[in-house]
């Protein structure tokens, strides 16, 4: 796992100098402690600012072939470079299919495997790859230069395209220091992240700076850019599966993506949560590993969040070595450092228990497994229970449907808990007028299309507003139309897959870990399993309102009773009890400050009244405030103060 920047340009007003580079580098060095590498083309000593000109860096976390792997690296003849950000899990595999067609290796390493791969197939070689990657190869005969993204979005890749150059790097940071930066805000992206919590792909916070999406390829040649997809899966398709045979082909794609990510020369070991999905990743460790399986785990002192004893138990049937901690969350402490990491406004809040969980892991590994995926693939959100029984409600009479649902709605009572089953219900019944998609987004949207408008002040609405054909549910709708003619949950279970596992999850994940120095790797991502899964009818991923039919039947023999029978819990923190006591300051001071109401994108009203309902506990705006927070936060960091120190923050 590593840092990867660099660029190609032609004009000399927009270049990157190697004093700009090392500086780009350095900011990646969390990604990559172990080693750094630079590449200028052509050398630098002829003087010349004329022509095409490339620079390529990186950032090293040593995890295969330690000695060898160094990068950027180029071929033999020094025609072909790469810089290369993750794992080819097939590598050996693809090794040995070049090596007998004559192609020569001097390093035991994943990353020369990429560029005779490159040499043998051009572009077509990334159908070939199965890893979790973002790499840049420059070819110089052909001067081109060729950005990847893999297939689930596990590995992030930004770029800057520019008048006849484009520029890239695993992290936005690193794009800020160039010269030329311009530090832009986009409307639409801040509309984006308070609807969705995070800024989805192609875009960015900035104008002008994009996300390279999953499974996509850019080609930049003769000062043109193309992007095209190299995945494109059909998840339109259902194959009608018995159980039994679906069982039997997921364990041994399953199983066989384990062990491919078992391949490592550092200490490697899985988080644990005692959840269904690390139960069998690690369960499926046992198996192939030939050393004890190391797992990692952290709980809180709320027992709500508090996952240790599932975590336990599965440790204790699976027999691993178990790293447990305890852990006491300071939000006041970690927030400057998550946003400084997270590079764009990010409210996933889970994002704070991920951290803790790195730092204590890399402490002991240098790679860690992890269930990631298995939400999304066999039907494992409490939500999807209310888009099932939402759609059977779709199917009675329209008259009678909205009858009982007004009769419903004037006996509940009201409750201002997040997770209380009545609001809950509300919040289902409430909706259930909207389309399927429409009101998807409704429930998983931080501020819904009405109390956002309400939020903003009348001129940043108008901006919002004027984007030619801008809606936030684009994003959302275009994925769904990827599984269209599949049953409602289906379709909904697949737009989470290409949405919010690789922009929310993957990126959560990604930052966490690599803030530490710790690769992750995510069996359940193996893009064989991914097409397997999503191909499954519905049957088989859930049975009545419970969830992950085929996993529990499936691995069985790796799941305690207690876990079997477990459901879904989230990996959080209590934002609400926090909003109202110790973080109560906080919000005060930030969110009522004049640098967030100077900005002109806030209403002051707006954001008190979100503030007085949540302390009075008239309403959980937890998510909402804490997005708000984030925001602001962000923007005196990234706006205000660019790379200086990071805001002092008091929780007085």
């Amino acid at each position: 796992m590593c840092g990867i920047v660099g660029g190609v340009w032609t004009d000399s007003r927009q270049t990157i100098s190697p004093p700009i580079l090392r500086e780009m580098v350095r900011l990646l060095c969390h990604r990559g402690p172990d080693d750094e590498g630079f590449f200028f083309w052509p050398p630098r000593s002829d003087g010349s600012t004329r022509g095409i000109h490339v620079a390529l860096g990186h950032r090293r976390l040593a995890v295969i072939d330690l000695q060898g792997g160094k990068q950027p690296m180029g071929n033999e003849d020094g025609s072909v470079w790469v810089v290369f950000n993750g794992e080819i899990y097939n590598f050996r595999e693809l090794r040995e299919r070049l090596r007998q067609a004559g192609h020569r290796f001097a390093t035991r390493s994943d990353t020369e495997v990429l560029l005779h791969l490159y040499e043998a197939e051009g572009i077509g070689m990334l159908s070939r790859l199965n890893g979790m990657f973002a790499f840049a190869i420059w070819d110089c005969r052909e001067q081109l230069l060729l950005l990847a993204r893999d297939r689930c979005g596990e590995k992030p890749l930004f770029y800057l395209p520019s008048e006849g150059g484009l520029f890239f790097a695993s992290e936005v940071k690193a794009l800020v220091r160039l010269p030329f930066f311009r530090a832009e805000i986009s409307p639409r992206a801040i509309d984006l992240y308070l609807t969705y919590q995070y800024v989805p792909h192609p875009y960015t916070i900035y104008e002008g700076v994009y996300k390279l999406p999953p499974g996509h390829y850019l080609v930049w040649q003769s000062g043109r850019v193309r992007t095209d997809a190299f995945w494109t899966p059909d998840f339109q398709s259902e194959v009608n599966y018995p159980l039994k045979g679906a069982s039997e082909q997921l364990r041994e794609l399953l199983s066989d993506a384990v062990r491919l990510r078992l391949e490592s020369d550092v200490p490697l070991g899985a988080f644990l949560s005692g959840g269904i999905d690390s139960t069998i990743v690690v369960g499926l460790m046992r198996q192939h590993a030939r050393e004890p399986v190391h797992t990692f785990s952290i709980g809180f002192p709320v027992r709500a969040y508090d996952e240790r004893n599932y975590a336990r138990a599965a440790s204790s049937y699976l027999g691993t070595v178990h790293h447990e901690y305890l852990v006491e969350p300071d939000a006041v402490a970690i927030l400057p450092r998550l946003v400084w990491h997270y590079d764009e406004p990010f409210a996933d809040s889970s994002a704070i228990p991920t951290w803790y969980l790195a730092e204590k892991t890399r402490q002991h590994v240098t790679v860690a497994l992890t269930g990631d995926g298995g939400d999304e693939l066999f039907a494992g959100y409490p939500r999807y229970w209310a888009v099932r029984l939402a759609s059977w409600l779709d199917s009675l009479p329209a008259g009678g449907r909205r009858l009982g649902t007004r009769l419903l709605l004037k006996t509940l009572p009201h409750s201002a808990r997040f997770k209380s089953p009545w609001r809950r219900l509300r919040r289902f019944l409430e909706q259930l007028e909207l389309s399927p998609l429409e009101r998807y987004l409704e429930w998983i949207g931080i501020f819904p299309t009405a109390i956002r408008m309400d939020l903003y002040t009348p001129g940043f609405a108008e901006r919002v507003r004027g984007e030619d054909c801008y809606r936030a549910a684009s994003f959302l709708e275009e994925a769904f139309l990827k599984a269209d003619r599949r049953d409602p949950l289906t379709a909904i279970m697949i737009t989470d897959l290409v949405t919010y596992l690789p922009c929310d999850l993957m990126t959560k994940v990604d930052i966490a870990s690599m803030a530490h120095g710790l690769e992750c790797r995510q069996p359940f991502l193996d893009h064989r399993v991914v097409e397997f899964a999503t191909r499954l009818p519905l049957r088989l991923k859930i049975l009545g309102f419970r969830g992950k039919r085929i996993l529990r039947q499936t691995f069985r023999d790796l799941l305690p009773p207690p876990i079997r029978r477990r459901g879904k819990m989230g990996f959080g923190v209590p934002l609400d009890a926090w909003f109202r006591g110790p973080l109560r300051p906080l919000l005060k001071q930030v969110l009522l400050g004049q640098r967030l109401l100077g900005r002109g994108i806030f209403r002051q009203e707006a954001i008190e009244r979100l503030m007085a309902e949540h302390w009075d506990q008239r309403r959980d705006h937890s998510a909402r405030l804490w997005a708000l927070l984030v925001l602001e936060l962000w923007m005196q960091l990234w706006l205000d103060g660019k790379l200086q120190p990071l805001p002092k923050i008091t929780s007085a």
